[in-house]
């Protein structure tokens, strides 16, 4: 007690004067909260011409393709990723250890390039097609494939890229799991498909739980495979609605409530596990007695867990290889690269700054006021791409109007000041994606000892710079993570890049959607490469921490 007392009272009025960390978390939390207060704001504003034409006529269907899209997801993602990660976790067989790192591959791949590939190669005229008309195919068989850009077609393609996120959680919640539970259940007389139902399956549901909801979220915010293949969700009738009708009030109407979707997603995912506990004893765990198999139940065991990657990236990527290296134009490929590079990865060192600060300020000064602001700031990648364009191009191109309007009597010709410009894409980056780089950046911070801060700052050292000498430099791993990890997410994000972008301004996902647009699917393949590639980078970090469990 006297250590405590002895704090002159002008130093613990200190801890709480305001500083660049805590004024940079209530700015990042102010940016978080102004898309959504903006888009929520229009639920207060009257109904628009536009608005009354889409509640008759389309908003119904908005909605149900977007309801049965989800479920369509959710389904395919268990049915993909659970099997699998069942497999990977109960047995040992030649080749598991190779296939469980395969398995994360489609990961790498956004849903709307593996969809432009799969059309390239299965269309009407494609090579498929062409050859089972060669032999006589009966229609039945060839249907669904003529069929392929359609609604299940689209859950389709994004079940292929968004399994792996089920795959990894319930791998990881099944070998945590303990055997004893297991083997008690044997005793009882329960068969192994009986224990996996009655007891494996339901303490590993809050991990499957968590895995597709993460897979939905990206289900109700992409827009690029809906798109193409015709689908008309909330995001497609956003953007026809601000571009096509030019209604800015019904954008952001349709904003909303694609934003109370993911709402009720996030409600029902929280009170579907309300009062429910998991725990285990942990003395023996799965993987420790996981079952040997050999022959054809090996074989077997092998193909099934081979299936998912060969559809979900072998095959695309040596579509995309072979029309790369033999048939596609490479003109502009060199500026599209260095745009796309140049703004993803100053985006992405922009962000994991904040990140930083945002961290480190709740090391410095924790509260439960900080905590709100810090939950608040991790929202933003809750929100779909669409839904923070429109809720920041609302604002900007207001002030920018404004500003015009103030400047005119200088002669100063209206401009584009904010929307439109690269400060405005940089700013939803931000919005989206800095919960990505907080979650590397707090867990890494948490395993450095506060000893070594007192320790920076008796040797003179200011809070920056403890920041800068000690905590940096020991949570390197973590911070190349977080900027890798955005540098990714940035690259493969597609519809807020494609309403605020400037003008002339081409990414390498736009050139992407914009070729697949003009039916130039092969001429797509080298941007849409390109991005795989790089997607490729986090996966192989991920695998890396998973095989260290």
């Amino acid at each position: 007690m006297a250590i405590k007392n002895s704090t002159p009272y002008s130093s613990r009025l200190g801890r709480y004067r305001p500083n660049g960390f805590l004024m940079t978390t209530v700015l990042a939390a102010l940016c978080v909260a102004l898309p959504i207060c903006v888009v929520l704001g229009f639920l207060f504003v009257g109904e628009s011409e536009a608005w009354s034409h889409l509640v008759e006529t389309l908003l119904a269907r908005y909605a149900w393709n977007s309801v049965l899209l989800s479920i369509l997801v959710a389904l395919g993602v268990i049915a993909i990723g659970v099997p699998a990660a069942w497999m990977i976790s109960f047995y040992r067989f030649p080749g598991r250890d190779v296939l469980s790192w395969l398995l994360l591959l489609p990961l790498a791949y956004p849903a709307y390039i593996l969809a432009y590939t799969y059309t390239g190669v299965l269309d009407y005229a494609g090579p498929v097609l062409t050859w089972m008309r060669s032999i006589d195919s009966p229609q039945w068989l060839m249907d669904p494939i003529l069929n392929l850009k359609s609604l299940p077609g689209a859950a389709l393609m994004l079940s292929l890229v968004l399994y792996p996120y089920v795959y990894l959680m319930a791998r990881a919640a099944f070998l945590d799991q303990s055997a004893n539970l297991m083997e008690a259940a044997y005793t009882l007389g329960q068969s192994r498909w009986a224990v996996f139902r009655r007891v494996v399956i339901p303490m590993a549901r809050p991990a499957i739980a968590a895995g597709t909801l993460l897979a939905l979220m990206e289900t109700l915010a992409d827009f690029g495979t809906v798109q193409f293949f015709g689908v008309q969700t909330f995001t497609t009738g956003i953007v026809r609605t601000y571009y096509g009708f030019g209604d800015t009030t019904g954008a952001a109407q349709l904003s909303s409530l694609l934003l109370g979707f993911v709402a009720i997603l996030v409600v029902m995912e929280r009170l579907s596990r309300h009062r429910v506990r998991y725990y285990s004893d942990r003395l023996r765990r799965l993987n420790q007695a996981s079952q040997y198999v050999t022959g054809v139940r090996a074989l077997l065991l092998q193909s099934l867990c081979l299936l998912p990657v060969l559809f979900g990236f072998l095959i695309p990527t040596a579509l995309l290889v072979t029309w790369t290296a033999f048939y596609a134009e490479l003109q502009s490929l060199w500026q599209l690269t260095l745009n796309s590079f140049a703004l993803a990865g100053g985006s992405s060192l922009i962000i994991v700054t904040v990140a930083l600060m945002v961290a480190y300020a709740n090391r410095l000064h924790p509260s439960r006021w900080l905590s709100y602001l810090t939950v608040l700031v991790g929202l933003g990648y809750a929100l779909p791409g669409v839904v923070i364009a429109i809720g920041v191009l609302i604002p900007f191109a207001s002030f920018d109007h404004w500003l015009s309007a103030q400047l005119a009597f200088l002669g100063v010709p209206p401009t584009l000041w904010l929307s439109g410009s690269v400060f405005a894409l940089v700013f939803a980056y931000l919005v989206r994606f800095l919960a990505v780089a907080n979650g590397s950046i707090f867990s890494g911070l948490s395993r450095i000892r506060p000893s070594l801060d007192q320790s920076g700052r008796l040797l003179g050292l200011s809070q920056t710079g403890v920041l800068r000498e000690i905590h940096v430099p020991l949570m390197r791993g973590s911070v190349l993570t977080a900027v890798l990890v955005c540098f990714v997410d940035i690259l493969k994000e597609l519809p807020a890049t494609l309403m605020l972008r400037p003008f002339n301004f081409d990414t390498l996902a736009i050139k992407t959607y914009e070729l697949a647009g003009e039916e130039r699917l092969i001429d797509a393949a080298a941007p849409s490469l390109l991005i795989v590639l790089v997607g490729l980078l986090p996966v192989i970090w991920l695998n890396r921490s998973v095989s260290k469990e």
